[in-house]
């Protein structure tokens, strides 16, 4: 009787915060007892999670700034306040035991609720149909010649749509960042037409505000589950930034993988056709190509490289020499914690899963590259 009497006062101590943390490690549980649940994933994903993402996004488009940047600026904001209050409490109250007890319930219950709201609005799209699956694509293994023909193919298209795009004084790419977002609601709809699975309302990227921040946790874009926002970082130089838009779009019509979505930004970027985003695609395709045959045959990389064009290979510099400029311990525990992310959700190469895109573009773009060569 006595332990249900203390069980009961603990409770009433923050009930509000103990319901929330309940309800938030069921829904955690079960989100992971049912990972293996392929057709409950599939469901979820595609009955529940995106048409409230669609939603969600056609509600946020009207909003000109992130919405997510806002939220997180707030939490962030409200969780210094909180700090602040807890230790005065601490300070002038004598129940000081009851008071830490509070602190803890409530910043378990809040961190357990956003990561249950990440599960259900995200997590289920891991173990669900893949873009892979919903598209019929292959992305089996690939020999080192079709690598080859295909990085040529791409090391081509890079040279060609460099001339396209506008240079500034030192020759480095100075495509209008604001421009290729006014035109970002447009990328996908060549893409959608071919793969009807990438379908979603049409709505533009956001940059965020506080872009070199996210520089320094090496993000060029998140996709953020709760508002069903593309956040694309503006502060990188802009060779890249049209295939980082494109990539973050294709999260937002359900794209989950890593690889998978960047293939869709190259995909999508080539079929809209405009020279800014092809560039950029062709970059980002070519970066993962080139990485990929550099490790299988290193002759073969030297012989493609040599191809690259000037304006190529200022952009590429230009793109290394801002990183290593942010190459501080801040990067390495953000990039751990997102590796640790990627594992956590059976993305087993965790931050290599990146190159794994380059089975699907060979796949994809080898009788192409055939016929251009």
């Amino acid at each position: 009787m006595e332990q249900t009497k203390k069980k009961n006062s603990i409770f009433r101590l923050a009930p509000g915060r103990h319901v929330l943390l309940l309800v938030s490690a069921a829904v955690i549980a079960a989100h992971l007892l049912t990972r293996r649940s392929h057709a409950l994933n599939r469901w979820l994903s595609a009955h529940f999670v995106r048409p409230l993402h669609r939603g969600l996004s056609l509600l946020t488009s009207h909003v000109p700034f992130s919405v997510a940047e806002l939220l997180i600026g707030l939490a962030a904001a409200a969780l210094i306040v909180y700090i602040i209050y807890s230790i005065k409490n601490l300070i002038l109250h004598k129940e000081r035991l009851k008071q830490v007890y509070i602190i803890i319930i409530t910043l378990v219950s809040a961190g357990l609720a956003v990561y249950a709201g990440f599960c259900l609005l995200w997590g289920v799209f891991y173990y669900g149909d893949d873009f892979a699956a919903q598209s019929g694509l292959e992305s089996e293994p690939v020999s080192v010649e079709q690598l080859r023909t295909v990085t040529a193919y791409f090391a081509g298209l890079c040279n060609a749509y460099a001339a396209q795009t506008d240079r500034d004084a030192d020759g480095c790419c100075a495509a209008d960042r604001a421009a290729i977002l006014a035109r970002s609601p447009e990328v996908y709809a060549e893409a959608e037409k071919r793969f009807p699975c990438l379908a979603g309302p049409a709505v533009r990227a956001k940059g965020v505000f506080f872009s070199k921040v996210m520089s320094y946790t090496d993000f060029t874009g998140f996709f953020f589950p709760f508002t069903a926002e593309a956040n694309v970082n503006t502060d990188f130089p802009p060779a890249l930034f049209a295939s980082t838009v494109a990539h973050e779009l294709a999260h937002q019509r359900g794209v989950a993988k890593e690889q998978e979505a960047n293939f869709c930004a190259v995909m999508a970027s080539l079929l809209y056709g405009d020279p800014d985003y092809c560039y950029s695609a062709c970059l980002l395709a070519y970066t993962h190509l080139g990485n990929a045959l550099y490790s299988a045959d290193r002759e073969a990389w030297r012989e493609v490289y040599g191809t690259l064009s000037e304006p190529v290979l200022r952009d590429f510099a230009a793109n290394r020499d801002y990183w290593q400029r942010f190459e501080t311990p801040v990067q390495t525990v953000s990039n751990t914690v997102y590796e640790n992310f990627l594992y956590s959700y059976d993305q087993e190469l965790g931050l290599k899963s990146y190159g794994a895109c380059v089975d699907l573009l060979v796949n994809y773009y080898y009788e192409e590259a055939i016929g251009r060569s």
